[in-house]
């Protein structure tokens, strides 16, 4: 079993299902409300568990109600929990989720992720050390992110490093993250809108651009790949992408190569958007390899 470790986000996630999304000014109705447990790091940590690695979550909630249900997840789901702590007096983070159309907009108020500090994490470096690869988005500060790009680069550890949201990333941490998994409006962002095949080129192996139901594009070194996604009838996309980095990072810990992990991954993603909620479609590892 291979051991990974997630760095990141913890929230509640609030989701509203409704025919469209309202315009400026207008108020619609919706067809239904819930609230399920999500985060981009928390939901890399369950799809991974899922997918069979063990799995240790290091974040932060609040001292609120969501705080104790995020962290029951967690335990329900077989993630470890000894580096997720509770913030005294902060609320946890939470991600405004409309779903319309067959796809979703999101809002993200960061709340106790943004004390997922340098200092924090400096805290756990012996769970980081033992790990196979550590995943890392950028739901918590900047800052973070750089630190944990440095360290992991000077213990020699994998780093996955799934940009999103997206947000500008310095030379020094593009260098150092042994993968990254941008989407194509990400990919911009960090490239830039007209260099993505050259920045494919540039950096074989180690960037993918997930373009959803087109596939996942990369460079083997000598040539541009693109490996197709599977299609399916599309019930909810929220989580797709971190069941992607999930799956991709269990792939890779395991030893496979880089066309047949971004194929597993694929497929895991795949089977994510057939039901409702970040998490509620994660599929088992059973579920993937019966599938693929």
């Amino acid at each position: 079993m291979v051991k990974i470790t997630v760095i990141g986000s913890s929230s509640m996630d609030l989701v509203v299902t409704a025919q469209k999304r309202p315009d400026k000014g207008e108020t619609i109705l919706g067809e239904s409300f819930k609230t399920v447990p999500g985060g981009k790091g928390a939901n890399q940590a369950v799809a991974a568990s899922r997918l069979g690695a063990e799995v240790t979550m290091i974040g932060r909630v609040g001292d609120d109600d969501f705080g104790k249900e995020i962290i029951k997840n967690f335990s329900k789901n077989n993630v470890l929990t000894q580096c997720v702590e509770r913030v005294t007096g902060m609320e946890s983070g939470t991600a405004h989720i409309t779903l319309a159309d067959g796809d979703n907009s999101i809002i993200v108020v960061k709340a106790a992720n943004d004390m997922v500090t340098a200092e924090f994490i400096e805290q756990k470096l012996e769970v980081i050390r033992e790990s196979d690869i550590v995943l890392i988005q950028q739901e918590i500060p900047e800052e973070t992110v750089e630190f944990v790009s440095e360290t992991c680069y000077s213990l020699g550890i994998p780093l996955l490093l799934n940009p999103a949201p997206a947000r500008p990333l310095s030379q020094k941490v593009i260098e150092r993250a042994t993968y990254i998994t941008p989407n194509e409006l990400e990919a911009a962002v960090l490239f830039g809108s007209d260099d993505i095949h050259a920045a494919l080129k540039k950096y074989p192996n180690k960037v993918f651009i997930t373009e959803g139901k087109n596939g996942v594009r990369y460079h083997d070194g000598e040539k541009e790949v693109l490996i197709p996604s599977y299609q399916v009838e599309v019930v909810d996309t929220t989580g797709a992408g971190d069941t992607f980095n999930a799956a991709f990072a269990v792939a890779l810990a395991e030893g496979k190569g880089f066309s047949d992990s971004v194929r597993f991954a694929n497929r895991a993603a795949s089977l994510s958007v057939t039901k409702f909620g970040a998490q509620g479609g994660m599929p088992t590892r059973e579920a993937v390899e019966g599938s693929l």
